[in-house]
């Protein structure tokens, strides 16, 4: 809060009223549109943790699911559709009903760099096939390999448990 009021102290005493009050408008405008969205993410968050089952979530995606959970966890995150006001709820809500913190970090990193909606709105229109193709290819173990580091940070104590 101290940075976020000598922020706009500066602004203020730099540009004057008329600046300050444009980006005071503009910053609240942001605030009305984004807050609905994480409102929802929070909702589809609680609502997973009531949904899923936690003896299947642990069997699958737990802390004995060994590789096949990391592919699972990858996987999910790859289908998963939305923003990060859906996948940061999901992902919580994972952690609260078994899951390990591998998996979550690979169905994280799947969602962030494979994600099916970012490939086919974005990429394959404006880069083309090959490009995707190769990129995709690239990108495929990466969240395997994030999530078995993060199963070592945590066995090794690099790292605490969520």
């Amino acid at each position: 809060m101290i940075v976020a009021f000598s922020a706009a102290a500066y602004v203020y005493a730099r540009d004057g009223w008329d600046h300050f009050r444009a980006i005071l408008l503009s910053d609240a405008a942001l605030l009305v549109d984004m807050l609905p969205k994480v409102l929802g993410g929070c909702l589809i968050g609680a609502f997973v943790t009531l949904l899923l089952p936690r003896e299947k979530v642990a069997r699958w995606v737990g802390h004995e699911s060994g590789m096949s959970g990391l592919l699972i966890a990858t996987a999910f995150g790859i289908v998963l559709p939305g923003g990060p006001v859906t996948a940061f709820p999901v992902a919580g809500a994972f952690l609260l009903v078994g899951a390990d913190a591998g998996a979550v970090v690979a169905f994280i990193t799947s969602w962030t760099l494979i994600g099916h909606a970012r490939t086919l709105i974005w990429e394959l229109p404006f880069m083309g096939p090959d490009f995707v193709t190769w990129r995709l290819l690239a990108a495929l173990p990466l969240p395997i390999m994030a999530g078995l580091l993060a199963r070592a940070a945590l066995r090794t104590g690099l790292a605490k448990a969520p």
